[in-house]
């Protein structure tokens, strides 16, 4: 019996490896990346390379030359023109095309904290959400209008052993935060630290979208892949500190404050928290579990934040501190605690 041919462009970020890694052990299937061949250390010796940057066409065009596949995975548009040169290349040559988009595109705060697949699409705090819509909507018209076989699928927050999620970080990621739990410094939690989230390990998530993959009951549709855990902000920090050893100092301030403050230092406070993680989210996945029924959460947060730091914590090349975040968050501590005495 033939194997399912699957080409992943990208397939070496937190969401698409573990998809990768977990195929590369499947007799069924052949994997294929194509991307510029940077971050190759990791990738499985069975997956096939093509060394390509997709944004130059000619070179796409060439080096696809008489290849189809039963699936095309798409983790690296981030807009439409982006998306309508992947129509060019792929259509009549996959069964499947799954375009990777974001649950920041829905609406918050919806007209329900529950968010399903239906919930509206509206972010207009994100360019980059608003561009994820404007991807999808080119897709869905694909498949009305010419039977593009697209699926789409909108992860949320999804980590994997190489970083640890929070709320509010510098330009550097993570560490510097770590950094300072691990000092006793204050560490500042956007609100008041109970809005709820959804955090996903990429294994977990890894499951859910393979079960999409040649799925024909897929076609045409939107999925949206969580974790069922759901944690405020204060449990999620309060559960790195407790993996660390650490006591919490949580310094909670508004979001509508940080988004002010970081606008000079370059901190997109306003698309990642006014526009997403600031709001109560509780994704509903049963659209997807009654297609994909062995989709769960296998990896919570207490025991994928340990698995994280351990790897942080003994990989020094994980642990990019950030001054400016640092002095950032000093001052903003600095100054809120001096207004609080002129009271």
């Amino acid at each position: 019996m033939a194997k399912s041919k699957a080409l992943f462009i990208g397939g070496t970020g937190t969401i698409s490896s573990a998809i990768v890694q977990e195929l590369s052990k499947r007799p069924d299937w052949e994997v294929w990346l194509l991307n510029r061949g940077n971050r190759t250390d990791n990738v499985p010796s069975n997956i096939h390379l093509i060394k390509c940057d997709i944004s130059n066409k000619e070179d796409a065009r060439k080096k696809l030359s008489g290849m189809d596949f039963d699936v095309v995975s798409e983790f690296i548009g981030f807009t439409q023109p982006q998306v309508e040169r992947d129509f060019r290349l792929f259509n009549g040559k996959t069964r499947q095309y799954i375009y990777i988009s974001s649950a920041s595109a829905y609406n918050k705060p919806s007209a329900s904290y529950v968010i399903t697949e239906g919930t509206t699409l509206s972010n207009p705090h994100w360019e980059y959400s608003r561009n994820k819509i404007a991807c999808e909507e080119y897709l869905m018209k694909k498949y009305r209008e010419e039977n593009f076989p697209v699926t789409i699928v909108r992860p949320s927050h999804t980590y994997d052993e190489r970083s640890v999620p929070l709320g509010v970080h510098g330009k550097n990621g993570f560490y510097q935060v770590i950094k300072r739990m691990k000092e006793g410094k204050p560490v500042i939690i956007q609100g008041d630290g109970t809005s709820l989230w959804h955090l996903t390990f990429n294994k977990d998530f890894a499951t859910g979208y393979i079960g999409l993959m040649q799925n024909r009951h897929a076609i045409g549709e939107a999925f949206q892949i969580t974790g069922d855990e759901v944690l405020s902000w204060n449990q999620i920090y309060q559960t790195i500190a407790d993996a660390l050893g650490v006591k919490l100092n949580a310094y909670h301030v508004a979001s509508d404050y940080l988004s002010a403050a970081g606008d000079k230092f370059g901190f997109d406070f306003e698309g990642s928290l006014t526009g997403d993680k600031s709001v109560s989210v509780v994704f509903d996945n049963s659209k997807l579990k009654r297609l994909v029924p062995q989709m769960q959460t296998t990896v919570p947060f207490n025991v994928g934040v340990r698995i994280s730091l351990d790897y942080v914590l003994s990989h020094p090349e994980c642990q990019k501190e950030d001054p400016e975040f640092d002095k950032w968050c000093d001052k903003v501590i600095s100054v809120l605690e001096e207004s609080k005495k002129n009271f």
